[in-house]
């Protein structure tokens, strides 16, 4: 795994975002895949800085909490889709909202999936395998 940042060159691979405003989850979702050279990993801990990061790394997918500081994850995943570079990037909305109701607003907002913490590693990287195509290169 290659953890990256704006200056970084474009590693070989997937490159994923991963956002979130803990900590603690944002080195789990590493530690999920950092001994995977299929992936390159940003990491953000604002919305703000997440869709920053996505206009300047355009990645292949990215994990997105709904609840975080400066721009909610909801507003960035509308922004994403909006803006023309961004607008085909994988969104899977991570978070602890789990009621339907959050779900919804999430699917509406452009989301291409959700998932609700707590969450298992493998289930992650399932998801992440089945955004970006490669399930049939895990079985």
């Amino acid at each position: 795994m290659t953890m990256g940042s704006d200056e970084q060159s474009a590693a070989a691979g997937h490159k994923v975002l991963l956002a979130d405003d803990e900590k603690e989850i944002l080195d789990l979702l590493a530690m999920t895949l950092e001994d995977d050279e299929r992936y390159q990993v940003l990491l953000a801990s604002d919305g703000q800085r997440a869709l920053e990061l996505c206009k300047a790394e355009r990645p292949d997918l990215v994990f997105l909490d709904v609840q975080m500081p400066k721009m909610d994850g909801i507003s960035v995943c509308e922004a994403i889709r909006k803006d023309p570079s961004t607008s085909n990037t994988k969104v899977i909305m991570l978070t602890a909202l789990a009621q339907e109701s959050e779900i919804d607003r999430a699917l509406m907002a452009g989301a291409d999936d959700y998932m609700t913490k707590p969450f298992s590693p493998t289930a992650l990287h399932h998801k992440l395998l089945e955004a970006l195509g490669l399930e049939e290169a895990a079985a």
